[in-house]
């Protein structure tokens, strides 16, 4: 495991001088839960700091580069780039999920390539750089692997990112049906990390679920959903 380690390193742009917070940081809980004895620490609380690290480097990029912008338009990029959809795309590129450390009963359901679990590990990992070496690291692997090649828009562009509920509203009122509902059916995982599921339904016959890792995220997207159902049976 450690030339896999070092391999990983490689991709992630940094050399540990404490190689213990990767490994921590690859360590999911199941693995804690299967050992009795030894010192295993698993990767939540670094979770929990690397979603404020992440957090915090991208709101400064995109207030750098978009002077301008009001914190609405500001919110609807981040909320992309922070997005499980994302980090999930972040980690494939990483292969983070070869080099995860689980307990027998993950292992067996698959969670090398659970999203969710997947979109963890790579807060986790920024995380343990920036705890090791500091903020600049964790920076450069915000920047190089999350940010990467997002296709940002341009500044002097009118239109923004779609906003998904707002046109599903809009087609309801000129379908002549009451506002579309949203409910909130599930929530999973930590209170510091949870996943939520959202459905929308418009009148009695469309309806759309999705995840994300807030309520608003979720909702665009079960509205979009509905969106793609009336434009693939449009009412008569």
């Amino acid at each position: 495991m450690s030339a896999d380690l070092e391999a990983l390193e490689a991709r992630i742009g940094h050399r540990f001088g404490t190689r213990e917070l990767l490994v921590r940081a690859l360590t999911h809980k199941s693995l804690t839960a299967d050992r009795s004895t030894g010192d295993f620490r698993d990767n939540e609380q670094l979770e929990f700091l690397g979603d404020s690290i992440l957090g915090f480097v991208i709101s400064d990029c995109l207030v750098r580069r978009y002077p301008s912008y009001p914190e609405g338009k500001l919110s609807k990029l981040k909320a992309h780039l922070v997005s499980a959809a994302r980090l999930y795309e972040v980690a494939k590129n990483l292969q983070l999920g070869d080099c995860l450390f689980l307990g027998k009963g993950e292992e067996l359901s698959g969670g090398r390539a659970k999203k969710a679990l997947l979109a963890n590990a790579v807060e986790a990992v920024i995380a343990a750089v920036y705890l090791d070496g500091g903020m600049e690291p964790a920076r450069a692997l915000v920047e190089h692997r999350v940010i990467g090649d997002f296709a940002f828009p341009d500044e002097n562009e009118s239109a923004s990112m779609t906003d998904y509920k707002s046109a599903l509203q809009e087609r309801a009122q000129s379908m002549g049906l009451p506002p579309p509902r949203y409910v909130i059916v599930r929530e999973e995982g930590p209170e510091h990390h949870k996943i939520f599921t959202v459905e929308a339904r418009l009148g009695r016959e469309y309806m759309g679920q999705a995840k994300g890792l807030s309520k608003k995220s979720a909702g665009q997207e079960a509205a979009r959903q509905i969106l793609e159902a009336l434009e693939l049976t449009p009412p008569e």
